[in-house]
Formats: C-alpha cells, structure tokens, sequence
C-alpha cells in the first residue's frame, strides 16, 4: 500500500493523554502541551515511542527504507527526522518533536498488540472525533 493511500485510512493517536481533549476544555492544554514539548521531557517521551516501535519489531518486520535496520538505526532516525515506519499494510507517522505517534490502518491484532505495548510505555491509543 501507498503512503498515500494509507493516509486516508482510518488511524490511532499513541499519546501521554487518554483522550483527544475537548475543544473549549477548561483547561490549559497549550501550556501544558508547551510544558511537555521542552527539551529534556520531549526526549523522555520520544524515548518512550522508539521502545514502542523496537518491540513491535520484536513480532513483525519494520521498515524505514530498508526492511528491520538496526535498533541503534531506528533510534537514530526517530529522534531525528519526520519519519514514516511501515509495518505489513499499516505505516506509524513519528515526528522527532511531537508527543504523539499517528497509526494508520493497523490490523486489529496489530492494534491489539500496539495498545498493550503502549500501555507498557505509560501511554493511550485512542482514536480522534472527527
């Protein structure tokens, strides 16, 4: 499947919330958000996605150009670029600045699979209201 294509599938948010927070929350998301994106703590949590993706390799193949590279390679590319990780008929978008990882189109054992090891990071999988 495309990176195209597989854009427009249905996708999941693998986020440090549980949920897609409500437009007009009382709340002060933005700073908080701000407060999250700071250097050391975005490490933290960019950390927490690369785990994601090296377990997940330890089930399935991954590919970021080339099919399963190093764990150090994916580390490497993860903290550094604006990146799309394909596994089998579904891609994860990871951006090295952002808190969230986006899965497009995984399979419900994948998914299954992604929730659990997620959970493990101390993070949700939730899917937005459009």
């Amino acid at each position: 499947m495309l990176i195209d294509e597989l854009l427009r599938m249905p996708y999941w948010v693998i986020d440090i919330l549980p949920g897609q927070v409500p437009s007009g929350s009382p709340g002060q998301y933005f700073a908080v958000e701000r407060y999250f994106l700071d250097k050391d703590r975005i490490e933290g949590i960019k950390q927490k996605h690369i785990n994601l993706v090296l377990k997940l390799n330890c089930y399935m193949d991954v590919s970021i150009k080339e099919i399963n590279p190093s764990p150090e390679r994916i580390a490497e590319e993860m903290r550094s670029r604006y990146m799309y990780i394909m596994l089998n008929d579904s891609m994860i978008l990871s951006e090295p600045d952002d808190t969230h990882l986006t899965v497009f189109n995984p399979d419900p054992e994948t998914l299954d699979l992604i929730r659990k090891l997620a959970a493990g990071e101390g993070m949700f999988v939730w899917q937005p209201r459009l």
